[in-house]
This record gives C-alpha cells, structure tokens and sequence, in this order.
C-alpha cells in the first residue's frame, strides 16, 4: 500500500530536514513538529542562502501555506 504524505513526514520527526519555501528561501533544522497543514515546527533551524548557513534561528513556526517541499537532510 502506498504511503501518505503525512506518514512520510512522520517518519522524519526528531531527524534533520530542509524546508523550501514558496519565495525562494530554505530552512534547516530538526523536525519536532508538525499538523495537518503542513505548519511546521523546527528546532535548531537555521536559514540557508545559496547553500551557506547565514542565519540562526533557533526553534521556530514555518506556515503551512509557504511549504513547497521537505525533505530529509544527509549530514556529512
């Protein structure tokens, strides 16, 4: 049986994601959270431009309606 987004989302909590934004910009950080809405909730997060880290942010709230994607980050 195929999955569901949100059981794929799921699979991802407590683990590092990216998130891209509908204008453009990306998130970092450790995927503690999440609803229905795809409102996320990221701890340790931090804004990446061109793929450089240039903003810290700590815990923070994305809205749903910004979210085009996440998905799952590889650390080195």
């Amino acid at each position: 049986m195929a999955e569901r987004p949100l059981d794929v989302i799921h699979k991802s909590l407590d683990k590092d994601v990216l998130v891209l934004l509908k204008r453009g910009s990306e998130f970092r950080g450790r995927l503690i959270g999440y609803d229905i809405h795809l409102n996320v909730v990221l701890a340790d997060a931090a804004l990446i431009q061109e793929g450089e880290e240039v903003k810290r942010y700590g815990k923070i709230v994305i809205r749903g309606d910004n979210v085009l994607a996440i998905s799952p980050v590889e650390l080195e």
